[in-house]
């Protein structure tokens, strides 16, 4: 929608035959009336009846009230010039992701493909084209081990947490699982946020590591408005003959915290149920709407108006001979 000119009130202009109508259909006023009358409508009546001065200057000042009265009624009607659309910005949530290194998820019980990979990749794969759809939110992500570290502040740049993400490895958080300190590391990030807020975390084991327990953690956040989403990974048992000496699944505390914080758990034990948990975390979280679009409009009555308020001040000037 390019810029444009419109009126609008449109439907003022039929009033343009207005004086025209008043003349035919009412009796004419006296002169010595103390009736209040609009300057230059005085102007059609002398014209009407012959009392002008010359031919020339009857013309002329009929051409005159005429102008004024359109100009008059194409002010009323609203003359505006319409700007070129602007995009309004859009209210999306804040969204951190919070996705366990410890030495558990190396175990390759996952596939993509043919092929088995560990439960990182899978995580990787999985949470990154769910990265990609969150148009409009403000993502961040959290890596945790042992310790817990803000890897991606909240940012509306997806393209930079996703690749982010992608460069995590095994243990570079540290060995164990500290999920009470990822969630309070979260609670600090969101803290004094407007609007929603949501954190999804992604572990294989329970709470080994760290200074805040979990549950505690997690009552903080429902303080907070902190909606906590728990995805439990990792298959019923290993195929990884030598294992990585992990720990296994706290459910029991997963769907704790998700309960707590009004979110919800969820259960991944292969690569199709952790897309579907991503797709059903997508309609529980719907990403901003579409576009919304604002025209600034300027408007430009005043330029009529003050031109038909001159022309009636001259033809009442003319009348009166000031």
């Amino acid at each position: 929608m390019a810029a444009m000119f419109e009126f609008a009130w449109p439907w003022v202009f039929l009033a343009l035959p207005l004086p025209w109508l008043v003349r035919r259909l009412l009796p004419p006023v006296r002169r010595r009336s103390a009736l209040l009358k609009v300057p230059f409508l005085g102007d059609f009546e002398d014209l009407a009846n012959g009392s002008g001065a010359a031919a020339g200057g009857k013309g002329r000042a009929l051409w005159a009230a005429w102008l004024a009265w359109l100009l008059l009624v194409a002010a009323a009607a609203r003359p505006q010039w319409q700007g070129e659309p602007v995009p309004l910005p859009q209210e999306g949530r804040d969204l951190l992701l919070a996705v366990d290194l410890s030495g558990s998820m190396g175990e390759r019980d996952f596939t993509l493909g043919n092929r088995w990979v560990d439960r990182l990749t899978a995580t990787k794969v999985v949470v990154g084209d769910f990265i990609e759809r969150r148009k409009g939110d403000r993502v961040g992500l959290i890596l945790f081990g042992t310790r817990a570290y803000l890897q991606a502040p909240l940012t509306h740049d997806r393209k930079t947490v996703k690749q982010l993400l992608d460069e995590a490895v095994i243990k570079m958080a540290g060995e164990k699982t500290a999920i009470g300190d990822a969630i309070g590391l979260a609670i600090k990030r969101l803290r004094g946020k407007r609007g929603e807020k949501v954190l999804i975390l992604v572990s294989d084991g329970e709470n080994t590591a760290g200074e805040m327990e979990p549950l505690k953690a997690a009552e903080l956040a429902g303080e907070e408005g902190l909606r906590i989403y728990t995805v439990g990974i990792g298959s019923e048992e290993s195929l990884d003959p030598f294992g990585f000496g992990g720990n296994a699944l706290d459910e029991r505390t997963l769907k704790a915290i998700a309960r707590i914080t009004g979110g919800r758990y969820f259960r991944a034990r292969d690569t199709a149920s952790l897309v579907e948990i991503y797709d059903t975390i997508d309609r529980l979280e719907p990403v901003a709407g579409e576009k919304r679009l604002f025209r600034p409009v300027k408007e430009w009555f005043p330029w009529p108006l003050a031109a038909a308020l001159l022309l009636a001040l001259g033809l009442l000037w003319r009348r009166e001979g000031v």
